[in-house]
């Protein structure tokens, strides 16, 4: 969304060795625009921006400049994992803002005096279970004028007719209701519940006969944008596709058989997808997708030494699977997953540089940052937008060395992905925002699942490829055929 720039006569002083991007630069005019020209809604600051973008670093910026304006005096961030609180502080020590993690058990009073802390960093989950305590604390805390900052605000929803069924929503609502301003970020604006979520206005709009609320983001950030800057790297796309028998073959009558791609049958869809991420001979559709994916891990290899991959997997059996293939093949390989109490220091091994491959079922989403991924596959039935989207998006980080080393547009990372229908829809769009609309609990929302319906068949006969073969996919701009 593009607004004006506000010059209110004053100018922060540059942070040292700091250089907002421009869509922070503009984030911090926005929220010191809507404190000086206080408006409807104007509580409440939405910003939709794109895996890699910087969001942590762009609110802490935003924070830092208004304090030394002398508009804001404290912060306080709510996330969801120990693995971005770790993100959040690294930032804040960037910047020479001294941000405290509560801990439940020693209170608010461990903190000190005000002076002695600008942030105070706080989980969802805390937050909801010591919401009382903390609706009696805070307002003795001394906080002044402060900013309320919600990470991955897309998981606290809110359902208008139960308030307190969401708890995390719930909760946020409730501790932030002195705060001077909301700021909610978010590289995922929608959910699969059909819930609103807090700090996000609410339009409504006319689609059909029916009237429907729409999610508006006060900044959005797309991910093409930024690839056009060289913040982040664009994504190609390697789908492979391929012929899926059904049924168990019998002397009487020939197996049936169906392709991949092309296929528009839900259940017939879901059902080749299953197939097509088993391991089985050299034909099958998972080998040649991982084969090709090592190939072309060797080939950035040549100009990026450190790369590296990520495969996600269906399930710990499914994992283990691949884990040995890859072995076999003389990869050092981590595998992760919820079960293994070694899955951080393997997560933080890997990010290190220690191992090849990480295999991994569903620990490398929100919060996962290693800017040597350069590879990804996808070999889960899990097919939502929300978690393909953020599965590749691990794979456009890049970090300041590389940055410099590379020009503009970047060197592309690679996915690799079973050529199934709803995965190539997601392909088209990952680069792109999308409305998140809220419908009426009477009337079924549309999944991805029903969207292929809509569409009809995709045009895959445009491709100059036979089944069996590979669909290739460049980003940012997307081959005509898929549009």
């Amino acid at each position: 969304m593009a607004f004006p720039s506000f010059d209110l006569g004053i100018k922060a002083p540059a942070t040292p060795g700091i250089r907002p991007r421009q869509w922070q630069s503009r984030l911090i005019q926005l929220l010191r625009a809507r404190l000086v020209n206080s408006q409807p809604g104007g509580h409440d600051v939405l910003i939709h921006a794109g895996p890699g973008a910087g969001k942590t670093l762009g609110a802490l910026l935003s924070f830092h400049t208004l304090q030394r304006e002398q508009r804001l005096d404290r912060f306080l961030v709510f996330c969801h994992r120990s693995s971005i609180a770790r993100q959040w502080l690294a930032a804040a020590e960037r910047l020479n803002l001294r941000l405290r993690e509560w801990d439940p058990e020693q209170g608010l009073a461990a903190l000190g005096a005000p002076s002695a802390w600008d942030g105070l960093l706080l989980s969802y989950q805390s937050a909801g279970r010591h919401r009382s305590h903390l609706e009696a604390r805070l307002p003795e805390a001394g906080l002044g004028r402060w900013l309320a900052i919600a990470d991955e605000v897309h998981h606290l929803g809110l359902d208008p007719d139960e308030p307190e069924a969401a708890a995390w929503g719930f909760a946020f609502s409730q501790l932030t209701a002195g705060a001077q301003m909301r700021l909610g970020l978010t590289g995922t604006p929608f959910r699969a519940d059909n819930l609103a979520f807090c700090a996000a206005r609410r339009v409504r709009v006319q689609e059909g006969d029916d009237v429907i609320e729409r999610i508006v983001p006060d900044l959005s950030v797309e991910p093409r944008h930024l690839i056009l800057a060289g913040d982040v790297r664009p994504l190609e796309f390697r789908f492979q596709d391929g012929w899926v028998e059904h049924g168990r073959p019998q002397a009487s009558a020939e197996t049936e058989t169906s392709p991949l791609s092309a296929e528009v049958r839900e259940s017939w869809r879901a059902r080749n997808l299953r197939r097509a991420i088993q391991l089985g001979d050299s034909s099958s559709i998972a080998l040649r997708l991982l084969l090709n994916a090592r190939k072309r891990l060797e080939r950035v290899r040549t100009s990026h030494p450190e790369a590296g991959g990520l495969v996600i997997a269906r399930d710990i059996a499914h994992a283990r699977r691949i884990t040995g293939l890859l072995e076999e093949e003389g990869d050092r390989v981590h595998l992760v997953h919820s079960q293994d109490p070694e899955a951080a220091a393997r997560l933080a091994a890997f990010q290190a540089g220690e191992a090849d491959w990480l295999v991994s079922i569903d620990m490398c989403a929100e919060g996962f940052d290693a800017p040597r991924l350069r590879v990804v596959a996808y070999l889960t039935t899990v097919v939502t937008r929300s978690r393909f989207v953020q599965a590749i998006t691990r794979a456009v980080r890049m970090d300041g060395h590389r940055a410099a080393a590379e020009g503009v547009p970047r060197d592309a990372s690679f996915v690799f992905a079973p050529a199934d229908p709803l995965l190539i829809r997601y392909a088209r769009s990952w680069s792109l925002s999308e409305p998140y609309l809220i419908r009426a609990k009477l009337v079924a929302p549309l999944s991805d699942a029903g969207g292929l319906a809509r569409g009809g068949q995709l045009p895959l006969e445009a491709v100059d490829e036979r089944l069996g073969e590979v669909i290739r996919m460049g980003g940012p701009q997307l081959p005509g055929f898929l549009h």
